[in-house]
This record gives structure tokens, sequence and C-alpha cells, in this order.
């Protein structure tokens, strides 16, 4: 069975290599392994490695160059509109936020026709009617191309490099700040050690007894 690793975008794909086509799903396009059958009988071993969304209209490179072009098929939705706009846009954050899958067009939104969903579009005071077509919603942060991820990776990268140096430069100040500390200590001691040898060395010139006896009058 062909084994299929790599995805080739629609700009991309010559229509002479081109041997099937496959009609996919929403569902179908985000697989990333599985055992297909193009409308041809071509049978696919999809083994992708890394997680993507494969677009209406791209193909599906076999091992030895062949392509089987994909096409979205139509499924179940519900075309989703309102008079006021502004309601169009709450309503899309409400299925953001409970990471509802939504296909965003100019003056209506897409979703997939589940009782729940048709509820909280009414709720929002949209409608809500039933069609078939091809699903392409929104793409979420968790099946962007590897490339961002490669890029975020970097970033901690950075990140880490930065923090790196900042505590190099942390501790290259702290021991610069000790060094001035004990230097300023030194003096110090210096200075008090030499203020003792002044004392005794004055008790000395005086000598001790006179000194002793000073403390007697007291």
């Amino acid at each position: 069975m062909p084994r299929v690793t790599t995805i080739v975008r629609k700009p991309a794909v010559k229509a002479d290599r081109v041997v099937d086509t496959i009609s996919l799903d929403h569902e179908a396009r985000n697989r990333r392994h599985g055992r297909l059958t193009a409308e041809g009988g071509t049978e696919i071993h999809l083994d992708l490695d890394m997680e993507t969304t494969i677009n209406d209209g791209d193909a599906l490179r076999l091992e030895d160059g062949r392509l089987v072009q994909v096409k979205a098929a139509a499924e179940p939705l519900l075309e989703v509109k309102a008079e006021n706009p502004l309601r169009l846009t709450r309503l899309a954050w409400h299925l953001g936020s409970s990471h509802g899958l939504v296909e965003v067009t100019a003056d209506a939104l897409y979703v997939e026709n589940d009782p729940a969903i048709a509820e909280l579009v009414r709720g929002q005071g949209c409608t809500a009617t039933p069609v078939e077509r091809p699903f392409k919603p929104e793409r979420s942060a968790h099946v962007c191309d590897h490339d961002h991820d490669h890029g975020h990776h970097h970033h901690h990268g950075h990140s880490h490099s930065e923090s790196h140096s900042h505590a190099h430069s942390h501790s290259h100040s702290h021991g610069h700040g000790d060094h001035d500390h004990e230097h300023h200590d030194h003096g110090h001691k210096h200075e008090h050690h030499h203020h003792d040898h002044a004392h005794h060395h004055e008790h000395g010139e005086g000598c001790g007894c006179g000194h002793h006896g000073h403390k007697h009058d007291h």
C-alpha cells in the first residue's frame, strides 16, 4: 500500500502528476495517520510526521511521486446569520471560548450542526439554517504548522539566553559588590588596627605605671 508522508499545497500541485482524487471531511483532513481509499481505487497509508490541516485542492504525495488530490467533502452545518453584526461577533466569541469550530465569512458563520450549538446560537439572537457544504473552520493554535512551533521554541530559547545573561550580569554585579564590601572591611580593620597600635604606642611612651596611676586616681 503506497505510503504518504508529504502534503503538496494547492499552488504547487502539478496536474500531470495527479492520478486520483479523494473527498475528505474536516475531521479526515486533520488526521495524521490512517488508511484511505481514493475515488479511483488508489489505496493510501497516511503517515504524516506532524499535525497539519489538508486543505481543499492540496494533494497527497505517494512514495513514487504520484499525487492524489484532495477535495473538501460537503458535511452538515449550520449557517448562522444575524440582523445585527454585533450579535455574530458575540456569538463567535462565545464559540471560541468553548473551543467550538467556526468558519467565518463576510456575512455568516458556519458551525457544526449540533443541538447544543444551535441552542447557543438562538440564545444570542441569531438564526441557524441547516446547510451542506465543505467545512473550513478557523485554525486553532494547537494545529498550526510546525514552522510556528519552531519559531515559538526559538523564542523560548531567546528568553532562556536572555535570562542566562541577566543571571550572569547579576552574579557579576553581586561579586563586584562583595569585592567592594571586603575591600571596605579590610580598610576598616586596617584603620582599627592602626588605632590600637597608636594607643599602645602612647602607653609605651607614657609608661605603663603612669597609666595605672591614672586609673587609680579615678
